[in-house]
């Protein structure tokens, strides 16, 4: 493969990794690149909220002062539907196949357990 882009500017660890494994792998057209741009920085936000909530309580009190979720749930969720929403768009390749294509997530992982119980993963 040809001469790998450098990471995106502000990246942290997870983004520059998952962008250095996808690139790697797999030569990506400028839209894609844009995609994984998004994609990395949804891992990293992911992580930076994960941190946060590390030590919190998962519930926070309410305006009436009832136990509520704490706010950055809400927002991994969001993050985390971002995620996947940007890793189906990319449609990378999964092992055996030379063009990848958009699955459901359920899809993906009946694909997966094919490949990795015919030894190929």
């Amino acid at each position: 493969m040809g001469v790998m882009k450098r990471p995106p500017a502000g990246l942290g660890p997870s983004g520059r990794a998952l962008w250095r494994e996808t690139l790697s792998e797999y030569g990506l057209n400028p839209a894609e690149s844009l995609m994984l741009t998004q994609l990395c920085r949804a891992a990293d936000r992911l992580d930076a909220i994960e941190t946060e909530l590390s030590g919190a309580d998962l519930t926070v009190e309410g305006s009436t002062g009832q136990p509520v979720a704490h706010p950055l749930l809400a927002e991994w969720r969001a993050t985390a539907r971002v995620a996947e929403s940007l890793a189906r768009s990319l449609a990378l390749p999964m092992p055996g196949e030379e063009v990848g294509r958009r699955r459901s997530p359920t899809a993906r992982e009946a694909a997966m357990a094919r490949w990795s119980s015919d030894g190929v993963a």
